[in-house]
């Protein structure tokens, strides 16, 4: 099913919330989930994929205890910037904004997605640290 432009927005600032709250409680099967496989981390000094949903979850089981660590109970996902790629893939500019136990703003970082229109919504297929 392609998003048409109405609804486009709405259902990407959805699948964000629903990908914060998995980064931030640890929930390492709904983090998996949001990703198409194989899938690609990219960064400046380092890649990396991940080619099954275990492989997902291993990658980001160290993130939990670090934003428990930093007391991070929430993440928040502004999107800057969409720009569709094609029918079904679409480029999205994200920064993160976390909020802490006091509810102080956290500043987060930023990162390009880019994400493929499925049936059952959007998945990342590539993620960008971007700053």
């Amino acid at each position: 099913m392609a998003v048409n432009a109405s609804t486009d927005l709405d259902t990407l600032a959805d699948f964000f919330d629903r990908y914060g709250v998995a980064l931030t409680s640890g929930d390492l099967p709904a983090i998996a989930g949001c990703y198409a496989l194989p899938g690609l981390v990219v960064a400046d000094t380092y890649s990396f994929s991940f080619t099954s949903p275990a492989a997902v979850a291993l990658s980001f089981v160290g993130a939990a205890p670090d934003y428990q660590d930093r007391e991070l109970i929430a993440a928040h996902a502004r999107i800057e910037d969409v720009q569709a790629v094609s029918a079904l893939l679409t480029m999205v500019a994200v920064e993160w904004e976390f909020l802490d136990s006091q509810g102080q703003a956290v500043p987060g970082e930023r990162y390009r997605y880019l994400l493929r229109i499925s049936d059952e919504g959007p998945v990342i297929c590539t993620v960008v640290r971007t700053g």
